[in-house]
């Protein structure tokens, strides 16, 4: 169980790495930062709130400690030391009051100072912090970019090996066709396989033809010497099998006589 706990662990970790992108793990981060600066800056707001009450109360209750000693003063002045002695005992009680909420209000001032310093510490924090996430964004970016070029120039890509493979395939589907046609032309030429249009012929019939061709166009380019030369043009050696006869010289003829029509010796 527990070695089954510890494959099932490594492959969530793994599957978790490649799902995790770190931009988005740094803004994430960030936006916590940014909530947590948010609660501090709420906490000195109602801190500050606190005091600004206590300062209001203790404004009222010096106000009224105040009134009650002119009051007390004014009993007093009039003989009616019971009314100064009742208005003395409630500003005593009010002055009670006045010196708790102090002691309430530097306390209050107290907090409010920590947090706003606390406040501009973790601003001051969050404000690098992103700086610092946007240029590892920024460099993160780069890298993956630079690696994705440098595997397409190598080959090694997902994309790149698909047409590398595509590539390999069509190739070799290239080469079976010409071995096969190959194949087939040593087959057809041997007389392995026949050819059932009757265009192909072996080695043997197209040596017999070429041999042919060639006898043909000799004779014809004796008998066009001849007509151009106006004498008899030896008969080809092709034609007759065997080496041809000296033709004798003919007789010195009148210039003023029309040649005499020769025509190449057949045998």
């Amino acid at each position: 169980m527990k070695r089954m706990g510890m494959i099932f662990r490594a492959k969530a970790n793994k599957a978790l790495d490649r799902a995790e992108d770190p931009r988005e793990t740094l803004d994430y981060s960030y936006q916590k930062q940014l909530e947590l600066l948010q609660k501090v800056r709420r906490g000195v707001a109602d801190v500050a709130t606190s005091r600004k009450r206590l300062e209001l109360q203790l404004t009222q209750l010096q106000q009224q400690s105040a009134k009650l000693e002119e009051q007390g003063r004014k009993a007093l002045s009039l003989g009616r030391e019971d009314l100064a002695r009742e208005a003395l005992t409630r500003r005593s009680g009010v002055q009670q009051q006045v010196q708790d909420l102090e002691v309430q209000y530097q306390q209050l001032q107290g907090e409010e100072e920590k947090l706003t310093l606390a406040s501009q510490r973790l601003q001051a924090k969050v404000d690098a912090f992103r700086t610092k996430k946007e240029t590892i964004k920024a460099q993160y970016s780069a890298a993956q970019a630079q690696t994705q070029i440098a595997e397409s120039f190598s080959g090694i890509s997902e994309e790149m090996g698909d047409v590398g493979l595509a590539i390999q395939r069509a190739e070799d589907k290239t080469a079976q066709l010409q071995a096969r046609a190959g194949a087939i032309d040593e087959l057809l030429a041997s007389g392995a396989l026949d050819d059932p249009s009757g265009m192909r012929k072996d080695d043997i019939s197209a040596e017999l033809d070429r041999m042919s061709a060639g006898s043909d166009v000799e004779l014809e380019l004796a008998r066009m010497k001849a007509e151009l030369g106006g004498g008899s043009a030896p008969t080809p050696a092709i034609e007759q099998g065997q080496q041809p006869h000296a033709a004798p010289q003919a007789a010195p003829q009148n210039p003023y006589q029309a040649p005499q029509d020769q025509r190449p010796h057949e045998g």
